[in-house]
């Protein structure tokens, strides 16, 4: 929806669900625990971060981890290691760096309420259980993943992201809900796209 989105606006699309994964799995390949917040640490402090604009992606001291982001092994460690402040703090000023001139569609979990909270439009898009898991279980078709399995995930993700002390996942008071069960990516965009032109980011 994200990138739809910013397609038909004709701006710059950012995943930055996909950042943290990455770091994650930059860390686990070097050997760091991610659980362990003095290794993040000391881990962040000697990363090095880039951005590829034509693949969109992050680049980890010189690594591109663009294909391995979907795993659910890369879910699972960027869940842990995102509470963790340094890391936290570390890719904020990044998507901060990469959004200062506007003219971005950025998604993410703490974007209106940490990242930007001063951005011209907010979405949160939501969805039962339910339906995320149908989602993402089919998202992950051929990985052997099961639907409970697959649903009992996104469940502990959310309660590990909602109730961690830095950047928790919430909704900002000034954001549009859209509730997307029922509706195809099209209908959300074209939801989305309603919402740009009453904030006047594109004509009416």
């Amino acid at each position: 929806v994200a990138r739809s989105l910013a397609d038909k606006l004709g701006f710059r699309y950012i995943n930055t669900g996909a950042m943290y994964r990455a770091l994650a799995l930059a860390a686990d390949e070097a050997g760091v625990n991610v659980a362990d917040n003095d290794g993040m640490k000391e881990f962040c402090a000697s990363v090095t971060l880039g951005f590829d604009k034509a693949k969109n992606a992050i680049i980890i001291n010189n690594g591109d981890f663009s294909a391995e982001v979907k795993t659910q092994k890369a879910g699972s460690l960027a869940s842990v290691s995102s509470a963790n402040p340094s890391v936290r703090e570390l890719l904020v000023s990044f998507q901060r760096s990469l959004g200062k001139d506007g003219g971005i569609v950025m998604e993410g979990r703490d974007i209106g309420t940490v990242v930007f909270p001063d951005a011209e439009l907010k979405i949160f898009l939501d969805a039962s259980l339910e339906v995320r898991a149908e989602r993402r279980h089919l998202e992950l078709k051929g990985a052997r993943e099961t639907k409970a399995r697959v649903s009992a995930e996104i469940q502990e993700r959310d309660r590990r992201d909602t109730e961690r002390k830095e950047s928790p996942l919430r909704m900002a008071e000034d954001a549009v809900r859209i509730d997307t069960d029922g509706l195809g990516i099209d209908e959300v965009v074209a939801r989305a796209l309603e919402e740009a032109q009453k904030a006047g980011l594109i004509d009416r």
